[in-house]
């Protein structure tokens, strides 16, 4: 089908959250027959407006038309009586149940009575071929790929509505392999007339697959575009809120080499890949410098801070730590080789609220210490004093729950966990996301002491590219879980990173 006749249709959609604007005046369409792209940095409004869409939020203002006809849902349950069902990144499905089980869960047609396993297993088999798919219906769903599975969910929500199909990131844990068998099954929905709304971060897989493509951006519509007719580095420009000029700048990687050779090389790391997370890469981590990670997101920045401190482990690369073999199989081997990792997100990953400041600052050494050489109380009252006071952590004293403080001082309690620590290597996961900004200001202006006076290896990841440029020694750039290149000194610039996402060939 030729993908023209308008499905859904969303004018000045608006949504506010307690002291944030999640929506504000957001159109989009959605025809019958294409697939359509919504993309957006985090915080971009995407999760939210599929959310109005499907029922899970009501709306604040704003219309939304299906099949012409105006049309608001009360409840998710409500969705698939008007033809609109959703797959999301987390499949939710059974894994104890079979494929058959799974697709008519809570719809089991009976026979006097009783479920009709029979009826299930048949209508399942037919189920699953209308994509092509041929597999054991009654086998357990967890036999399966996480592709299969993302398959399974797919006819599932078919099954129950067949008009409208939101896929929310369905390729995040897939591998290329798999994704193009994800992609011939969206292929031949598209052909059978089916509307598929795409959320997707990955800039190659929406040039290959989408129709059109809605850009969101801090809750606001940027536009609406064909695909074929926007520039790649037009749509980066559109995500981040930045302009370009047509100079590329220099994108190589032999004013790195040198500045590798001039520094001392702490951590390095050869082919190291994992798959459906990060694609083969090489790192050299450097005495006194900070690296940092440039790229969209889902390009695999965190996924590489993940591997280096060994809470994800690789299937292939070899690591050398001060010259010598090594394997970085655990945080706690991370942690015994003095490394220290500040996590994108805090709330969850970092602080444990419930405890102090001083019980949060003094994990990490008792963690390399063991549990059965406990730190004297009196010498952690030193430790958390002394980073209490070099970083400025704002609290009414060691003893406060962590949890009482403000977003930049949970987040200076995480850095003075580490830093109590003496670590060589320090991985920064978006150290200044949701802080003020004189808090990112003391925070960055640490980064450059710590590296350059104290001789610290320092990763830095974090979304905004100004700070990335601001911070870092050397930049690698990512795209779409490939590193592709490596600027330093003149050749760290927006422009050139910019270019660089942008480029078609992965290098």
């Amino acid at each position: 089908m030729g993908g023209s006749e308008i499905i859904v249709q969303i004018k000045g959609l608006s949504k506010r959250f307690p002291g944030v604007m999640a929506l504000s005046n957001v159109d989009l369409e959605l025809k019958r027959g294409e697939i359509h792209g919504l993309m957006g940095e985090n915080g971009a409004g995407k999760s939210t407006l599929i959310k109005v869409l499907t029922g899970l939020y009501s709306r604040d203002a704003g219309e939304i038309f299906l099949e012409n006809e105006p049309f608001e849902l009360h409840s998710p349950e409500e969705a698939p009586t008007f033809g609109i069902s959703t797959v999301y990144q987390e499949i939710n499905l059974i894994p104890a149940l079979s494929v058959a089980e799974n697709i008519y869960i809570g719809r089991e047609p009976t026979r006097f009575g009783r479920i009709d396993w029979k009826s299930i297993t048949a209508r399942a088999k037919k189920a699953i071929k209308k994509l092509d798919l041929d597999i054991d219906v009654t086998l357990p769903v967890s036999s399966f790929s996480v592709a299969i599975q993302q398959l399974v969910a797919i006819t599932r929500a078919l099954d129950i509505s067949g008009k409208v199909l939101v896929l929310d990131e369905p390729t995040s844990s897939l591998d290329t392999a798999e994704v193009e068998q994800l992609f011939s099954v969206m292929r031949k929905l598209k052909d059978d007339g089916i509307a598929i709304l795409f959320i997707t971060h990955f800039i190659d897989q929406a040039y290959e697959i989408t129709d059109r493509i809605t850009v969101l951006r801090n809750g606001e519509l940027v536009g609406q575009f064909e695909t074929e007719k926007l520039p790649r580095i037009e749509l980066i420009a559109k995500m981040l809120g930045r302009d370009v000029t047509e100079s590329q700048g220099e994108s190589g990687t032999a004013s790195g080499t040198e500045t590798i050779k001039e520094k001392e090389v702490f951590y390095q790391i050869r082919g190291m890949e994992r798959q459906g997370s990060i694609s083969a890469f090489d790192l050299d981590i450097c005495t006194g410098e900070v690296l940092g990670l440039a790229g969209l997101l889902g390009s695999g920045r965190t996924e590489i801070a993940r591997l280096l401190f060994g809470i994800d482990r690789p299937q292939k690369g070899e690591t050398r730590l001060e010259g010598s073999a090594v394997s970085i199989s655990s945080p706690r081997k991370a942690i015994g080789h003095y490394f220290g990792f500040c996590p994108e997100d805090r709330k969850t990953e970092g602080i444990i609220s419930d405890l102090t400041v001083r019980e949060n600052i003094i994990l990490a050494i008792q963690a390399r210490n063991g549990i059965f050489n406990i730190i004297p109380r009196k010498k952690q009252d030193e430790i958390v004093n002394k980073f209490i006071k070099a970083l400025d952590i704002k609290t009414p004293g060691a003893e406060q729950i962590v949890n009482n403080l403000s977003g930049g001082n949970q987040q200076k309690v995480i850095i003075a966990r580490w830093l109590a620590s003496n670590p060589k290597f320090l991985i920064l996961d978006e150290p200044t996301r949701g802080i003020d900004v004189g808090a990112k200001a003391e925070i960055q202006k640490l980064i450059k002491s710590l590296s350059r006076e104290e001789g610290m290896a320092i990763l830095f990841i974090s979304s905004e590219l100004e700070e990335v440029i601001r911070c870092s020694d050397r930049v690698a750039v990512l795209r779409d879980r490939n590193k592709l290149a490596e600027l330093t000194g003149d050749q760290i610039e927006e422009n050139a990173i910019m270019h660089i996402i942008a480029s078609e060939d992965v290098q």
